[in-house]
Order: C-alpha cells, then structure tokens, then sequence
C-alpha cells in the first residue's frame, strides 16, 4: 500500500463547505505517483518511455469531506493481468472511508500505437503492493 496525504485548498471546495466530487480523480492520480514511478522512476512522460495509458476509472462517495481536515490517500494493486493492472484507492478523512474507487492501466507503446505485455520485474513489485487480505474494499470499517 501506498500512502499519500493531501491538504484541502479553499478552491478544492464547493458552496457547501465539501470537498467538491470533481477533485477525487485529480487526488486519486496524484496517489498513483508511486505506481507510475515502479514503471518510470523519473516520471519522465517522453512517447519514448512512458509505459502506461489509463483505459477506466471510477469512484464511489460514501462520506462527506470537509475543507479543515488532512485526507489520507491509500493505494492499493488490486489485480494485475498480462497488459493491465488495476488500482485500488481510498480517501479517509478523520477515521472515516469517504470515497473509493478504481483505476485500470495498460501497458502500452505510444510509438506503435499498441498494448504490451507488462514486465516481469514490474509485476513482481505491483505484487508487493497488493489489497491484503482482510482489507475489504469499499467497506466503512
């Protein structure tokens, strides 16, 4: 698991005092950082060497965020596959779940236009980072 943790700006906010929806994907891609970086350690987003292009994602809220407190992101590997993996995050605010979701990555060649399989070394260290058991994903507790 990864952990990174975001401070709500006044414009992350919406007239009601919530973190807005639209900032969760934005907050989900920052955590995926650390994912990125297992592929291309300096992040470096040439067509000659970035490796991965996102084919889904989505999220779901279950609490409300507010604007005075830390989020802390998690982030998880769900499930890798021969081209694709999938992401699994969540956002707690204050001890509670507020928002989870997933994202899928392929592994691709922007130059060939095509997918690829993932290396053997990169899943090897996805793995170290999958949901562990009795983690139950989209559950409050």
């Amino acid at each position: 698991m990864f952990t990174t943790t975001v401070t709500p700006s006044f414009g992350d906010i919406d007239g009601l005092g919530h973190v807005n929806n639209t900032v969760l994907a934005k907050w989900f891609e920052l955590a995926r950082n650390p994912i990125f970086r297992i592929f291309e350690p300096h992040l470096n987003l040439s067509h000659d060497v970035w490796p991965l292009i996102m084919a889904h994602t989505d999220f779901d809220f279950v609490g409300e965020m507010f604007f005075e407190f830390d989020v802390e992101l998690r982030t998880y590997v769900e499930k890798i596959g021969t081209k694709s993996f999938t992401v699994y995050h969540e956002a707690w605010q204050e001890g509670r779940l507020c928002v989870y979701g997933k994202a899928v990555l392929v592994h691709y060649n922007f130059n060939e236009g095509v997918t690829t399989p993932i290396p053997e070394d990169k899943k090897a260290v996805l793995t170290q980072h999958m949901v562990p058991e009795g983690v139950v994903q989209g559950n409050k507790n």
